[in-house]
């Protein structure tokens, strides 16, 4: 089993020209068996470390930093941070990988890539687990995250980022001063000044747009994009989600791909997986014999 990950990068384009992904990969490169996991807004690839060792004796294990985040390029035109473009970068990744075999993680927004990617006719993704998203997106969740979501940040220690990163990530429930302070550390960057956080704070840009062209907006709903995904898949909800509702849980297990359901209890958007009871919630769903796509 491969214990520290490889850092690569694969270039890829949008109508504003060239930009880099960079991602990290675990186990065998030449496995065939590939997972691709995917960070939720404000997170990078390396929250999968913990999940990525645990699976990397069965699969090929890559981790993107989504464009404008972490070692990835930012984008000129921030217009461009939204899922139609992380879906053609996650395509030109998949093509550079070159799987026999590809199954996909994704938390809160690395879920809504998988859905958008997984809803096209042809595409490669097997087997699916949503982490904590769905298609009814809870207006009162994305009005949380518009309340830090792109600030300037900056801290004078790892501590003081520490202690910001415990608030505002508090619904990912208990974890230990190790695990926080790592979670803290992997989503800095040093300046001149201390610290930032990793990401373009433009990358608030297309939020702060769409909520004034329609102000009054409730839940984001994407029905249309799900009832067209067919591969196996499993919905994860923390038990305290502000994001993922119960009666939308409930009804992704009836309709689309007619989803399996489990529910984390303790924690709130987003279940981070770095612990051995989650860890073995993915392992268990994904390494399930082959089943027959739901019609």
């Amino acid at each position: 089993m491969t214990e520290e990950p490889r850092l690569a990068d694969v270039q890829c384009i949008s109508p504003a020209g060239l930009h880099r992904m960079a991602y990290t990969e675990w186990g065998d490169p030449d496995n065939p068996r590939v997972l691709i996991a995917v960070h939720g807004l404000s997170r990078v690839g390396r929250d999968f470390d913990n999940l990525a060792r645990a699976l990397s004796d069965v699969y090929r294990v890559v981790c993107p930093d989504v464009v404008g985040r972490g070692r990835s390029d930012w984008l000129p035109n921030p217009m461009l941070y939204q899922v139609p473009t992380y879906v053609s970068d996650m395509v030109t990744l998949i093509a550079r990988l070159n799987p026999k075999t590809l199954h996909w993680f994704g938390t809160s927004m690395g879920g809504l890539i998988g859905m958008g990617l997984a809803s096209l006719p042809g595409n490669p993704i097997e087997r699916m687990i949503l982490n904590d998203v769905g298609p009814v997106v809870k207006a009162e969740a994305l009005k949380r995250l518009e309340q830090y979501f792109g600030q300037r940040m900056h801290f004078a220690s790892v501590a003081e980022a520490e202690h910001y990163l415990r608030t505002v990530s508090a619904p990912f429930g208990p974890h230990t001063d190790a695990e926080w302070r790592y979670l803290t550390e992997v989503v800095l960057k040093a300046d001149t000044n201390g610290w930032v956080l990793h990401y373009d704070p433009k990358l608030a840009i297309p939020f702060q747009a769409a909520n004034a062209a329609n102000p009054g907006a409730g839940d984001l709903l994407l029905w249309d994009v799900y009832d067209k995904i067919r591969c196996p898949t499993l919905v994860v909800r923390g038990a305290l989600s502000d994001l993922l509702s119960k009666e939308t849980h409930a009804e992704m297990g009836e309709r689309g791909p007619r989803a399996r359901l489990a529910t984390i209890e303790g924690v709130g958007h987003a279940p981070t997986f770095m612990h051995a009871d989650q860890i073995g919630i993915a392992r268990e769903f994904l390494l399930l014999q082959d089943e027959s796509p739901h019609g």
